[in-house]
């Protein structure tokens, strides 16, 4: 693996989740792969699972890790082109990736959709530029359109708990919030769950559906209970709208996920990335009762990462 921001940088889906069940057994199994070695872990966002997940893992691996909060601890970046730079931006991104080019050998970078261009967003303006100038393996710890490494523990999450035969039905439903959030969990969750074996629906109101680079020809309904109806696994998550790019346009059903709205699926397990609005997306009856399979997900990020972190180092020791 030469770097990792999709999952289509994944060249066999189902051998890296079997590595990541097998790492969550050992974690402390390959303790020397990643000696002598630097990942730079450069935040542009607040983290918490991501970051600490990220750095365990790293760890677990025998990396040198640095952790850069580049919102509040670097310089001011500037991202565009041909900037005159004569304004409150002190460091161009350009030079900031050629420095962390010299101190690193891994580069993972978190990002956010800006929520204010579509075109910057879909066209990952930041992370791009990491791809473009970065001379060592980029990962993505989050950009403006994806999530991989949440998607990946997502499907790891799943495998661990469906043990039947048959294809699961995995919903993908959207949720209330207070304010507009970005499509990148939403759009890399649809992207996996088509490499998985699994009956993939996505949820949502009218006006909100996803991009459909990402949705492709998966069912979207904008029935929820309709949509629940014998699920098997349900994953809650907000979005604002694609099409009206930002905007949130009024829904007058109640979306928030319920024991109520539960007792339509088939026992289904619930999932959630991680924060969560109680009591927004899901009530508390939902979040801390029995189908609730959240914190075992977020646990999962430490393996997903490392399981990344890993095939990374193989391609970097194979040198």
């Amino acid at each position: 693996m030469k770097k990792f921001t999709s999952v289509s940088d994944v060249e066999n889906l189902q051998k890296i989740i079997k590595k990541a069940l097998q790492i969550k057994e050992n974690p402390l199994l390959e303790t020397e792969k990643g000696k002598g070695k630097t990942i730079g872990l450069v935040f542009l966002n607040s983290s918490l699972r991501t970051r600490l997940s990220s750095q365990i893992a790293a760890q677990n691996l025998g990396l040198n890790v640095l952790t850069l909060n580049a919102a509040q601890e670097a310089w001011n970046l500037e991202f565009g082109d041909g900037a005159i730079m004569n304004g409150d931006t002190v460091e161009h991104i350009k030079d900031a990736i050629e420095v962390l080019n010299q101190y690193c050998d891994i580069i993972a970078v978190r990002c956010f959709a800006g929520m204010k261009s579509k075109e910057d967003d879909v066209n990952e303006s930041i992370l791009s530029q990491f791809e473009q100038h970065a001379k060592v393996p980029v990962i993505s710890l989050e950009s403006a359109t994806r999530h991989p490494l949440q998607s990946l523990a997502d499907c790891i999450t799943i495998t661990e708990n469906w043990k039947k035969e048959h294809k699961p039905k995995v919903v993908l439903t959207w949720a209330p919030h207070i304010k507009p959030i970005a499509h990148a969990v939403g759009n890399s969750f649809a992207e996996w769950m088509q490499e998985m074996d699994v009956e993939l629906v996505i949820a949502n109101p009218e006006g909100y559906d996803l991009d459909i680079n990402f949705t492709k020809d998966v069912k979207v309904v904008h029935n929820q209970y309709e949509a629940l109806k014998d699920a098997d696994f349900i994953y809650v998550k907000n979005w604002s709208s694609f099409d009206d790019y930002a905007a949130m346009p009024e829904v007058k059903e109640n979306w928030m996920l319920t024991n109520k709205k539960l007792a339509n699926t088939n026992r289904g397990k619930v999932m959630h990335c991680l924060p969560v609005r109680r009591n927004v997306e899901l009530s508390d009856e939902v979040m801390d009762g029995k189908n609730s399979i959240i914190y075992q997900q977020a646990k999962n990020r430490i393996f997903s990462a490392q399981a990344v972190f890993s095939e990374i180092l193989d391609g970097l020791n194979s040198k």
